[in-house]
């Protein structure tokens, strides 16, 4: 899913592109797109947008009249643009054709979560957005407060979008990596100095993928938007060595959603309990590092 840093840089592109523009034509090529029906779609053909805003991991187009398009990509939802008017487009769950380009949105999969909303105002538009603290725009004691005000894993905690905007499934595992913590920790046991690492880790993280999705971009549309990229520290890269210790990247997952983590580096060397393999096993599941090269020696 499209998570903080894809999102702004999804939103710079798009503000260099199609603010000042004029709406001219919206398609929809699946009825499923489209979760409100009042004011109807056709009310933004022909005006001109004014705006362009990240709400939550959502991108809102603001156009003429407090008229706001807000699109959630979801996990499989992409944008891609196109200089020439291109109207109906194959693959397409919907085309924005502008007075100078158009604008596709396509989905991966059969499953269709994309989502598009419109709504008139600002106060409209709030109603969207979960709430989640801003963390690129607050400060340490704010952090803490909004950490500290349940306990949660610090994986739910991060990439609940009530207590915190933006981040999600990739970023998260980045984040925990950076400050150290181990994903299953609770957020009311950390300690100040665990707290102020998490916080430093979160803001370096997003502002740094910030800067490096920008740069790969290079003021082209970005294309390649996938939760898995070149660079990032530990998601993505099961059982590849930690680029700090050497050790195995391990995961467990659960429900749509996995954790990447270094034991070595985030959990004092223990491995943390994948419920489908740790019912699986019982007490033949790792505990340690040791004990999982151990069980891999006696295999080979």
């Amino acid at each position: 899913m499209p998570e903080l840093p894809d999102i702004v840089v999804y939103i710079e592109a798009l503000d260099q592109r199609i603010s000042g523009q004029t709406l001219e034509h919206i398609h929809l090529a699946s009825p499923f797109l489209l979760r409100s029906v009042n004011p109807p779609l056709s009310t933004v053909e022909g005006k001109r947008v004014r705006e362009l805003r990240r709400t939550g991991k959502r991108i809102a187009i603001g156009l003429n009249d407090e008229l706001w398009l807000v699109l959630h990509l979801m996990i499989a939802g992409r944008l891609h643009w196109k200089d020439q008017r291109q109207g109906a487009a194959p693959h397409a769950l919907a085309t924005f054709d502008y007075s100078n380009g158009t604008l596709w949105l396509t989905e991966a999969g059969t499953q269709r979560r994309a989502s598009l909303h419109l709504v008139v105002g600002d106060e409209a538009l709030r109603t969207l957005d979960p709430g989640g603290l801003e963390v690129l725009d607050s400060n340490q004691e704010q952090f803490a407060a909004v950490l500290k005000s349940a306990n949660h894993t610090l994986k739910r905690a991060l990439t609940d979008p009530h207590l915190f905007s933006g981040i999600g499934n990739a970023y998260s595992d980045e984040i925990l990596f950076q400050a150290r913590l181990s994903p299953a920790a609770m957020t009311l046991k950390l300690n100040d100095e665990e707290i102020v690492r998490l916080f430093e880790a979160t803001r370096a993280t997003l502002e740094g993928w910030v800067e490096r999705l920008r740069a790969r971009a290079g003021g082209a549309f970005p294309e390649k938007v996938t939760a898995f990229q070149e660079g990032m520290a530990v998601h993505g890269r099961y059982r590849e060595p930690c680029l700090r210790c050497g050790a195995a990247i391990q995961r467990i997952r659960y429900a749509s959603n996995e954790a990447n983590y270094c034991a070595r580096c985030q959990t004092g060397g223990r491995l943390l309990a994948d419920r489908a393999l740790s019912r699986l096993l019982h007490r033949d599941w790792p505990r340690t590092l040791e004990e999982l090269e151990m069980m891999a020696g006696r295999k080979e």
